[in-house]
């Protein structure tokens, strides 16, 4: 079976059985199989097979050749896309008319753990913007984040990326920090930190790396989404500076600034 695991996987995330799954490919490799026949490809029992194909039959994925025996065929894959998008946005509408989100009287916070749930809640986030996203992040993760931005920027999002170290991407808006000896003239830096802020309204913000399980906070609160709006401004302001003040900030300050934080680190003996 071409593909087998990976094809399997994206239609159980379609909302089929893993046995549909492997019926559905077997008849698309060989159309006009028995239900004998599929049963012998895919090796499991033709009882469990035949409620497979009828259950496929039902939702409109299989179809059936009239005869002795009765074959089947597996409906075009283009055909069953279009066919469950249209339905898929058809019980939306209906949703989205029907149950209508309750105000809210006050911001909430939502922990998120793991890489599953993690990637879940960056896409979901990402996929309703309205107006712009925001996303500081260090350049080894910007994977978690890279196919999902493009989309949006396909979308006619305002996307911009803060990366910390070199990165190669597609996207429109990157301000790339320098990660040279960051860690060494910034001691405790634990966890690669990232930050993810939605039209100005929403947060997502979490750590890679360090000894700390994965995970991600996800809220509303003014006082964070205004924190990571500032951070941007300090961003954007202190990066025209340098590009413009580079070498005069290098000669009084020390590369990476590690003169001014000598003195407060060391001089002054503050430890955050």
């Amino acid at each position: 079976m071409k593909g087998g695991i990976h094809l399997i996987q994206r239609l159980k995330e379609l909302g089929l059985s893993e046995l549909e799954a492997r019926c559905y490919l077997t008849l698309h490799e060989e159309p006009h199989l028995s239900g004998y026949e599929v049963a012998k490809r895919v090796s499991t029992s033709r009882t469990n097979v035949y409620a497979a194909l009828r259950s496929l039959t039902d939702k409109g994925i299989c179809r059936i050749i009239e005869g002795d025996p009765v074959h089947y065929d597996a409906v075009p894959i283009d055909q069953l896309i279009r066919y469950m998008r249209v339905k898929f946005e058809q019980t939306a509408k209906g949703l989205v008319n029907e149950l209508k989100s309750p105000p809210r009287s006050k911001p909430s916070f939502y922990n998120w753990q793991g890489n599953k749930h993690l990637d879940t809640a960056i896409r979901r986030m990402i996929s309703n913007a309205k107006k712009n996203i925001l996303v500081d992040i260090w350049a080894e993760d910007v994977h978690w984040v890279e196919e999902a931005l493009l989309d949006a920027e396909e979308r006619g999002i305002t996307v911009v990326l803060i990366v910390l170290g070199e990165c190669q991407t597609s996207l429109k808006n990157v301000f790339i920090h320098k990660a040279d000896d960051l860690e060494q003239a910034w001691p405790k830096m634990g966890t690669r930190k990232f930050s993810i802020l939605i039209d100005g309204q929403a947060a997502l913000l979490g750590g890679f790396g360090g000894d700390v399980k994965l995970t991600a906070l996800e809220t509303d609160h003014p006082a964070i989404t205004e924190l990571l709006k500032n951070a941007f401004y300090h961003d954007v302001v202190m990066m025209r500076i340098e590009e413009d003040f580079g070498d005069e900030l290098a000669s009084r300050y020390g590369e990476n600034y590690e003169k001014i934080i000598d003195y407060y680190i060391r001089e002054k003996g503050w430890d955050f």
